[in-house]
């Protein structure tokens, strides 16, 4: 499979930087990903994602770590993370920015070390793709954490999308229809005129997230809403589970 994101990535990384990566969604939508903000320091960074740092706590795994912003700024406070993605090019990007600890798997499959802190930021519980395969995620999440350890994840819920924002009414019809949930999005990357394959990306509701959650016994925590329908969630293992 063709890495179009990790060639993107690596292009900017060793200055060959001409376009950024385009996608194409099932909402009908063309949007582009501009590249330098996928290298951003911490200051350019929104809100949702500095108080996920802030919160980042013992050994920490980053997860789709991408460019791997958030694992330079936490190893630079001295924190020991991980980071972690499937693609090629963005672990070699990872490497050549100066962060010491990678891995290039996907987490679906890895399982070789326990961490305190799971991160996944910018929508990272996107990377589940289907509403269907979250409690397996979960749990599959769940197997990595040490005893006291925490998930910190956001996503957006794109019900406004959907439904009037001022009704509120109208926006519970569309939840929750597990067989086609809302915020199961089909993307395509185009880089240099290179495509990707077809990929699905879950934006999840909180309620809906809460409900995951504690079906795998963990605690699941609203810790700070956007302003447009986005959200930070702390899940922990109970007390005794």
């Amino acid at each position: 499979m063709e890495d179009v994101f990790g060639k993107a990535l690596l292009d900017y990384q060793n200055e060959r930087y001409s376009e950024d990566i385009y996608t194409y969604s099932s909402l009908d939508e063309k949007d582009v990903m501009p590249l330098p903000y996928l290298f951003r320091g911490f200051e350019a960074m929104p809100p949702v994602e500095k108080k996920a740092l802030a919160l980042c706590k013992g050994e920490v795994l980053d997860i789709g770590c991408g460019a791997g912003s958030h694992s330079l700024y936490l190893q630079q406070k001295g924190i020991a993370v991980t980071a972690l993605d499937s693609s090629a090019g963005a672990i070699k990007t990872c490497k050549l920015r100066g962060i010491k600890n990678t891995l290039h798997t996907d987490i679906a499959t890895f399982e070789d070390k326990k961490f305190d802190t799971l991160l996944l930021l910018m929508n990272g519980i996107g990377i589940v793709g289907n509403l269907k395969l979250l409690d397996q995620f979960l749990s599959h999440l769940k197997s990595l954490l040490k005893p006291g350890g925490q998930i910190l994840l956001d996503s957006s819920d794109i019900i406004y999308m959907f439904a009037d924002d001022e009704d509120p009414e109208n926006q519970e019809n569309w939840k929750i229809d597990p067989e086609n949930y809302y915020g199961e999005v089909l993307f395509t990357m185009k880089y240099k005129g290179v495509k990707s394959n077809s990929f699905y990306w879950l934006y999840l509701d909180f309620d809906t997230l809460e409900s995951a959650a504690n079906a795998n016994n963990l605690a699941c925590d609203l810790i700070f809403k956007g302003n447009h329908y986005n959200y930070l969630a702390r899940l922990a293992t109970k007390i005794g589970k």
